[in-house]
């Protein structure tokens, strides 16, 4: 690779990747102006800033392929969720499994995003990080925490969105101080399932 050589940069393996994303993206536009969804827009928005990253910074980083379907699906889930209906209802709106009533609402699809989307951002963040880390914090148990909070710190810059959405989408089904308190506890246990993957997976 040529020294100081910049720019997008896709390798062969992840063009089906890109192809994907890309019609997702397209098609989800689509269904979210057709419904003049604009706090969808806004996340669409989001989802194609780190789409451009992972494509600006992928000469330096060697991303690993499972994550990047991790993400994948991360950004498909999140974005059925709000773009497909079931009987009037949107996807995020949906239980699961009943498991505690109102006003908590668990098991909702929301909070499935939420555990799958953040425990792919924690497995992120500890590739990212891990190298950085000098030697004395990569035992497991300072590795474990630093990689967890870097998780949840992306969960919480998440919440951040969803508020900026509240404020220039009046009208948006973000919901309040439980949904957010119940986003946060669910980003929780992503973060801690991707580290106990972590702990079994890697053997470095």
């Amino acid at each position: 690779m040529p020294k100081g050589q910049k720019g997008m940069y896709i390798k062969k393996e992840q063009i089906p990747l890109l192809i994907i994303n890309s019609l997702g993206i397209i098609v989800f536009a689509f269904v979210f102006l057709n419904r003049q969804n604009y706090e969808f827009i806004i996340y669409l928005a989001v989802i194609v800033f780190f789409l451009l990253l992972i494509l600006f910074t992928n000469r330096k980083i060697n991303y690993p392929m499972s994550l990047l379907w991790g993400l994948t699906l991360w950004a498909f889930m999140h974005m059925a969720g709000g773009g497909i209906y079931i009987s009037g209802h949107k996807i995020y709106e949906i239980m699961i499994l009943k498991l505690i009533g109102e006003p908590y609402n668990i098991f909702r699809y929301d909070q499935l995003v939420h555990i799958i989307g953040f425990g792919v951002s924690t497995l992120l963040m500890y590739h990212l990080l891990r190298p950085l880390l000098k030697p004395d914090l990569k035992r497991w148990t300072a590795l474990s925490i630093v990689v967890v909070m870097a998780g949840l710190g992306v969960g919480a810059l998440n919440e951040i969105i969803e508020f900026i959405a509240t404020v220039i989408v009046p009208e948006t089904g973000v919901g309040g101080y439980i949904n957010t308190s119940l986003d946060l506890v669910s980003d929780m246990i992503g973060a801690i399932i991707a580290i106990i993957y972590i702990q079994i997976t890697d053997k470095n």
